[in-house]
């Protein structure tokens, strides 16, 4: 659809519906050339999975959130099937809504390859005849198609896409003017992961990140703005947001993490009006997100997933 970096959505979107009817169709069923049971890895007992996991070099202080999301592709068609059945009736309503939490949930599924993008996109497009609205279809397959493609365009046309030199020249030019601006806070990497900031959303953000390994959408934008307007240098913030992002996020370390992080920075975007320490690149507030959502009920329903009261869906 693209041979170059895109600008914004606007600029990829005609150039992927052009393609779109011919790529939207059900794939045949290919015969496998090798079956993975009969694989063999030099070096590994394929047969004693936890001994393999314990001479691997991770972070283990990053726990498994098997009591959220369990793995494998059974789940992912099954958390389809639910999504489509349920929540997408009124995606282009409440998608927004950190409070109500009506998200497909497949994120996780998609970057360890679980399922298929194009199966997900079949299902919705034809979900019509299941009574779901047009406008909740096109909604989720503008976020599916549209701004998924535009940040694997970003990463694939960036060789430095997880650099700050990466971000288009006018954002970093304005933040990098606002740098000595006096911040309202500063916070080590440590508070805030520790969800330790004096902004409750922001807390409760951090903390649906740290026991789920997922972020509410509408949380991730303004998760990573605060953690600029806290840090006391933009590039600092930009890498210290990266790190978070690839360590806590079942869906990091993924062209759509490195795309939307630098989004917070002003990638795929305008300038706006010039603000305190953003300069022009488009802020994000709490007054912001009260006037749109019930924010109390997102800080409740934090609070009874991690305290275990309920289960993440």
């Amino acid at each position: 659809a693209s041979d170059h970096r895109e600008y914004a959505a606007r600029t990829i979107r005609p150039k992927l519906r052009r393609h779109l009817d011919a790529c939207l169709q059900p794939l045949a069923e290919r015969t496998l050339r090798r079956d993975s049971l009969d694989l063999a890895v030099e070096g590994l007992d394929l047969a004693d999975p936890a001994a393999v996991l314990a001479g691997l070099n991770v972070d283990r202080s990053v726990g498994p959130v098997t009591s959220h999301y369990r793995g494998g592709p059974a789940e992912a068609q099954r958390r389809l099937r639910a999504f489509v059945a349920g929540d997408l009736k009124r995606y282009h309503t409440h998608r927004g809504d950190p409070g109500v939490d009506v998200q497909s949930h497949l994120s996780p599924y998609l970057h360890f390859g679980q399922i298929s993008p194009l199966q997900i996109a079949l299902e919705v497009r034809d979900s019509g005849r299941r009574g779901v609205p047009e406008e909740a279809r096109e909604v989720f397959l503008e976020e599916l198609i549209v701004r998924r493609e535009l940040c694997i365009n970003y990463v694939h046309t960036t060789p430095n896409c997880a650099s700050w030199r990466a971000l288009p020249a006018w954002a970093r030019a304005t933040l990098e003017a606002r740098r000595t601006d006096r911040r309202p806070a500063v916070y080590t990497t440590r508070q805030l992961e520790a969800a330790e900031t004096a902004d409750p959303y922001w807390n409760a953000a951090m903390r649906e990140m740290v026991h789920t390994g997922i972020m509410h959408n509408t949380l991730r934008m303004y998760w990573g703005k605060k953690v600029l307007e806290w840090t006391r240098s933009p590039a600092a913030a930009f890498r210290r947001l990266l790190a978070m992002d690839n360590r806590w996020f079942l869906d990091g370390r993924d062209p759509l993490s490195y795309a939307n992080v630098a989004w917070c920075f002003g990638l795929h975007d305008r300038p706006w009006a010039p603000r305190p320490i953003f300069g022009t690149v488009r802020t994000m507030t709490a007054a912001g997100l009260e006037r749109k959502y019930d924010m109390a009920a997102y800080i409740r329903r934090i609070d009874a997933m991690v305290n275990g009261r309920r289960e993440a869906p």
